[in-house]
């Protein structure tokens, strides 16, 4: 008889442990807890597959015998024996079945310490984009500019409410952020001064959609070393079809030069968003689902930072996402991973961010349990001067924080502020058995809630979309390490 004994994984849960999977030419497998990727052969790669259908059937404890574990794969027993050498091997280096960390949730100070704002500049829009979650603007509000009083009296706050913490962020956002562009300009002299003043830095990002990005904004920007989030969703009718203008005509035309004379003027920047960066950010939804052409379109106009987000929308909307099309979005960045491949070859290489990934670095534990700190460490502000956890839950009162013309302007509702930090994944069922959750994070808070009402229940499709995109990002970097 040959059992899981030898590996000492009948209590060990494989699926939600090792991720074996096949991408392209490769076999894989990924240890979740070491983060360690290995490129197996076929044979290896059928093996722990099988050890993982028979744990899930019961039978990894007792009675796995040869026979057994070679069904899914003609494997003599030599080769089986050999493969089980080499699979205890790597266990016993704590690169494969390795150890599960405690299921600990993160530690927190008791006040918040929020080093990030967004700034809602603008609650009002120049474009009328069909899937905007913020009401093409106004946020289900009354269209208004944030004045520049409010808009000092924030940085102010995440001056104070940053505590010990020497680097703070602001995000201009909107609406459209270019919009209030005086005020902007005078938030960030105002913030630099305050900053200094106060002993600490300030690192600002501006998101638009580049109708108002002109050369006198272009060099405000640069100058000020202002990251820069852009706004295209590819090809031309693609973009026109979901980011038109109130009149309804396309705005194609007009932001992809403005967007071409910016990416030119600053073409080293981060792939991983950190510094000082661009990156031009689209949508794709059920009407593009081979948006591995637009990723592409985008490239071919000189733009190297590209992220292409899935829509959220819900069943009542006709860009949403069906059940039926998630093969096409699989297809899509398969196609697209392989084409990255191809034009790095070519010396023609381009990031998707959502392909980005670290094997040997990346954020602590505490924080990938955790993810974006929205709601204590993160909170978005209305043109009123009022909290909320991030920029897609302004508007909603039930989720407001406070304001910043409260007595205590620093405090943050309490009870809110514990069920975004008690929102980790150690406490959504969903992902403590996910085998990319220390990728995910729990995803996104606004649209768990946005899909189930609930901070711990997870949108099940955007799970998948990122265990795909995963895959994928593990494949590229075993490519590029292997030249």
């Amino acid at each position: 008889m040959l059992n899981l004994e030898m590996l000492n994984l009948h209590q060990y849960n494989l699926k939600k442990n090792v991720h074996a999977f096949r991408q392209g030419d490769l076999f894989l497998a990924y240890d979740v807890n070491s983060g360690s990727i290995h490129v197996l052969d076929e044979s290896a790669y059928q093996i722990l597959q099988r050890m993982e259908e028979l744990q899930e059937r019961g039978m990894a404890g007792e009675g796995l015998d040869k026979d057994r574990l070679r069904q899914g794969g003609d494997k003599q027993p030599p080769e089986l024996e050999e493969i089980l050498e080499e699979l205890a091997g790597l266990k016993q280096e704590g690169t494969l079945f390795s150890p599960e960390a405690p299921e600990k949730p993160p530690a927190y100070p008791e006040k918040p310490v929020v080093k990030a704002i967004c700034l809602h500049v603008a609650h009002d829009c120049n474009l009328r984009c069909e899937y905007c979650f913020a009401g093409t603007g106004a946020f289900g509000g009354v269209r208004t500019l944030m004045d520049f009083e409010t808009g000092a009296k924030a940085i102010d706050y995440v001056l104070e409410a940053s505590g010990h913490r020497t680097h703070c962020e602001v995000d201009f956002f909107g609406g459209e952020p270019l919009l209030n562009f005086p005020v902007v300009k005078d938030l960030v002299h105002y913030g630099r001064e305050a900053a200094a003043k106060a002993g600490k830095s300030i690192k600002f990002t501006l998101t638009t959609n580049a109708v108002l990005l002109d050369d006198e904004v272009q060099d405000f920007l640069e100058a000020e070393d202002i990251s820069v989030v852009l706004s295209l969703d590819g090809r031309p009718e693609v973009h026109d079809r979901m980011r038109p203008y109130a009149d309804g005509s396309g705005s194609y035309e007009e932001v992809v030069p403005a967007i071409r004379r910016f990416v030119a003027k600053r073409p080293e920047s981060s792939p991983y968003a950190v510094g000082t960066y661009y990156y031009v950010r689209g949508t794709y939804t059920h009407f593009n689902l081979d948006f591995d052409r637009d990723v592409l379109h985008m490239a071919d106009l000189g733009i190297e930072r590209i992220s292409l987000e899935p829509v959220v929308a819900g069943p009542q909307d006709a860009y949403a996402f069906r059940e039926e099309d998630l093969e096409k979005i699989y297809a899509s960045y398969d196609r697209l991973g392989e084409e990255i491949l191809e034009r790095r070859r070519r010396k023609q290489d381009f990031n998707f961010f959502h392909f980005n990934v670290a094997l040997d670095q990346g954020p602590c534990l505490p924080k990938r349990i955790s993810g974006c700190g929205a709601g204590h460490e993160y909170v978005a502000v209305s043109p009123e001067g009022d909290l909320y956890p991030c920029h897609q839950f302004v508007g909603q009162e039930q989720y407001k924080l406070g304001s910043l013309h409260a007595e205590d302007k620093v405090a943050l509702d309490a009870e809110l502020v514990q069920a975004f930090r008690s929102a980790h994944i150690y406490a959504k069922p969903a992902c403590r058995e996910c085998w990319a959750r220390f990728a995910c994070s729990g995803g996104c808070h606004a649209a768990n809630t946005a899909f189930t009402g609930d901070l711990n229940q997870v949108y099940t499709l955007g799970c998948k979309l990122q265990q795909k995109r995963l895959e994928v990002a593990l494949y590229l970097k075993v490519k590029e390490l292997q030249g």
